[in-house]
């Protein structure tokens, strides 16, 4: 039996108008994700990346096609329904981290589980996650009282935590110098294979994209390449 994608995008477009005329963000995009996936989207500002992130987040509603994320068609769903599928499919990595300050950092892995329709994990689970990090003895510390690599890895045990189908990491390493951004890629790798979860990152990092399995560049909306075996020298 053929395996299904866990992300089937198909002829995907998001168009906007600026005064008279029509941008193409995402132009026609047609491609599949498979479950266990660690995938970089690379391309230059303005290339459509953050489009996409934001249209596989179900933050955006495309102007034409579909995405099915884990057999699930986001096409024609409301957004109550939207709002669900993200609590439980979706994790979310950021840039800044969006860590809230007067929270701790065990408190801020747990954070989703209190808006997830059907909360899965406990307070074990959240602990499990900052071990898995590197921060068991951080666990009561405020993001004031970490780095900005610290609170990235918060930020990848918080992403986690509803046990979701696939995180989406939007520049994940782009705050932090390029040792912790190592450090971080290597986390997100692992956690990846641990637990069988699709990475989906957008990122300028060129080290980061070389840790991935496969790398997608888009140019005006469209993609442009798409390697299976990341090369090093990829341009952004």
């Amino acid at each position: 039996m053929e395996k299904t994608p866990m992300i089937e995008i198909d002829q995907l477009s998001k168009h906007y108008k600026q005064g008279i005329a029509v941008v193409r963000a995402l132009d026609e995009v047609t491609l599949n994700i498979e479950s266990g996936e660690f995938v970089a989207i690379v391309g230059r500002s303005g290339s459509g990346k953050t489009t996409m992130l934001d249209s596989l987040g179900l933050l955006l509603r495309p102007t034409s096609g579909r995405i099915v994320i884990d057999g699930a068609d986001t096409s024609h769903l409301k957004d109550d329904q939207k709002a669900h599928l993200r609590g439980s499919k979706i994790g979310f990595i950021f840039q800044e981290y969006n860590l809230l300050p007067t929270l701790t950092a065990l408190e801020n892995v747990m954070l989703p589980l209190h808006y997830a329709a059907k909360p899965k994990g406990d307070r074990q689970w959240a602990r499990a996650l900052l071990a898995e990090v590197g921060l068991e003895d951080r666990m009561n510390s405020r993001p004031d009282q970490m780095s900005g690599g610290q609170q990235q890895r918060v930020a990848i045990a918080r992403s986690l935590v509803n046990r979701p189908s696939m995180v989406l990491g939007d520049e994940p390493t782009g705050a932090v110098d390029s040792e912790t951004s190592a450090q971080l890629a290597g986390i997100m790798r692992r956690m990846n294979r641990q637990h069988q979860v699709t990475f989906v990152l957008v990122t300028h990092d060129l080290d980061l994209a070389a840790e991935t399995d496969r790398v997608i560049k888009l140019k005006d909306g469209k993609v442009i390449s798409d390697e299976t075996t990341a090369p090093a020298s990829v341009a952004i």
